[in-house]
């Protein structure tokens, strides 16, 4: 599954930092179950790419899956390899930016200054990941909003819970990358299920407002 259609049908995208490949699916299924379609294992979880094709073989064309912390070109190609569909940095990095859209992925560079924005649009990137998050709040992704191009979606990923969600979107961001407030190594598949239907549940009552 694209992640444009992920994203429309839920804008949270689970980040399951530490999980165990073992326990990939069985996490997955709780997070689908709850109505999140979009997931991403980060490169530094214990054997990140067999959590990767475990659950791209899984849910294929009924999650968006791909991997965080990518942080090289060969890093990329190892993901696709694998079957993943999108690659999440923390940074901008222009190289890998490349090598994800030559290889068909869709790339989510890091970014906290508009020159880093606008270096990873240069480079192709059309889904911007404001990160930390928290760290540089609501305010400064509302005054980025207004120069950056109409086409580039926001993500606002780090210290981002539920209960941010409406000052996140009120600022402009049009997707939101939750992972502690979500999943948390060796939690059970009972409370990812519990975390994600709130999570999911959050995200609908915006709607619900609107």
């Amino acid at each position: 599954m694209k992640l444009e259609p992920a994203l429309a049908a839920c804008p949270i995208v689970a980040i399951l930092r530490g999980i165990q490949p073992h326990e990939a699916v069985a996490h997955a299924a709780a997070l689908f179950g709850a109505g999140i379609r979009a997931l991403e294992v980060p490169l530094n979880s214990p054997h990140p790419l067999e959590s990767v094709a475990a659950i791209a073989a899984e849910f294929a064309g009924r999650m968006a899956v791909g991997a965080g912390t990518v942080l090289t070109a060969d890093q990329v190609e190892a993901v696709a390899d694998v079957g993943g569909g999108f690659v999440v940095s923390p940074n901008t990095e222009a190289a890998v930016i490349r090598a994800a859209l030559a290889r068909g992925l869709e790339p989510v560079p890091g970014f906290a200054t508009a020159t880093e924005a606008f270096t990873a649009y240069a480079a192709g990137a059309r889904r911007l990941k404001l990160f930390p998050a928290a760290s540089y709040g609501v305010g400064h992704l509302g005054l980025l909003k207004a120069v950056l191009p109409s086409d580039a979606e926001v993500w606002a990923v780090g210290g981002v819970g539920p209960s941010d969600l409406s000052r996140w979107r009120d600022a402009g961001a049009r997707a939101f990358g939750l992972g502690g407030e979500l999943y948390r190594p060796g939690q059970q598949t009972a409370r990812t299920a519990e975390t994600a239907a709130r999570a999911v549940a959050a995200f609908r009552g915006l709607d619900a407002r609107a």
